[in-house]
């Protein structure tokens, strides 16, 4: 409710603008104002993505209404941050969205799995190191801790990690960092995060959810995470999770990094363990 009443009001739907074969500076300028209120829509206000994009909210408006063209520095800064290209000037946004950019591009699911989902604003996830905690999938009495690490590109909040080397050995698998390496994307929900994780090959794969908990530091996110196995594979299929944020700097994950891998409940701090419920199983 409080993101919507944060949000600028609704622009209206626009034509997609045509240029003239030799467009003037009048025609590129319009062109570019009618893609970025396009772009805009992603962002919850005009505010928040002027800070995000290190414009001036006054400018950024000139911009929008066609008044005013970027320096070329910032163009550049713009289409990174909308994951576009320097068509913007000529070709409306829609055309240029459609065109490749991976499954969640394609026409038929970009509204319901594309950039608007992919947007997470840096103040809902930041980008950095995090402590993931949960209980082992084949063994009840241990938890696994390890270290994931947000970043953002093209437009998309990214994720990647490491699956415990006990972990793989446990299952028989092989324990080669390349081989448990996994990565994965992280989609915007109404109430939280929803990310998919794979590893090379998509040899196996995850769906977590997470909600950010209110605490001292508001740093701290808890959900479940899911394992794709059929139901009557030994072990269980859905845990408890709970992210932790470390901060950007490598030397801030290192201490977990130096623990990552299997542990026991009280192994962690207090806080932690309450939020992992290690008293209850999840249900």
């Amino acid at each position: 409710m409080l993101q919507q009443l944060k949000r600028e009001p609704k622009m209206p739907t626009e034509q997609p603008l045509k240029l003239s074969k030799r467009p003037t500076p009048a025609e590129l300028r319009s062109m570019l104002g009618a893609n970025l209120r396009q772009l805009s829509k992603r962002a919850a206000s005009i505010s928040a993505l002027c800070r995000e994009l290190g414009i001036n909210r006054t400018q950024y408006n000139r911009y929008l209404a066609g008044e005013s063209f970027p320096r070329p520095d910032v163009l550049h800064r713009i289409c990174s941050h909308f994951n576009v290209d320097a068509r913007i000037l000529l070709e409306p946004v829609e055309e240029i969205s459609n065109t490749g950019g991976g499954p969640f591009q394609h026409p038929f699911v970009t509204d319901f799995l594309g950039e608007r989902a992919s947007y997470i604003p840096e103040e809902e996830l930041p980008s950095g190191f995090y402590r993931f905690a949960r209980r082992s999938f084949m063994d009840e009495s241990k938890y696994v801790q390890g270290l994931i690490f947000v970043s953002r590109a093209d437009g998309l909040t990214l994720l990647k990690g490491f699956e415990a080397k006990e972990a793989m050995e446990q299952q028989g698998l092989p324990t080669q960092p390349g081989t448990r390496e996994f990565r994965g994307v992280a989609l915007r929900q109404d109430d939280g995060i929803a990310t998919l994780l794979s590893r090379r090959g998509a040899a196996t794969a995850s769906f977590n959810y997470l909600a950010r908990v209110p605490s001292f530091e508001n740093n701290f996110w808890v959900g479940y995470v899911t394992r794709t196995v059929r139901e009557n594979l030994a072990g269980r299929r859905v845990e408890r999770l709970v992210f932790e944020y470390l901060g950007a700097r490598l030397q801030d994950a290192l201490p977990v990094a130096r623990t990552a891998g299997f542990c026991r409940a009280d192994d962690f701090v207090p806080y932690l363990r309450s939020l992992l419920k290690t008293d209850e199983s999840f249900s």
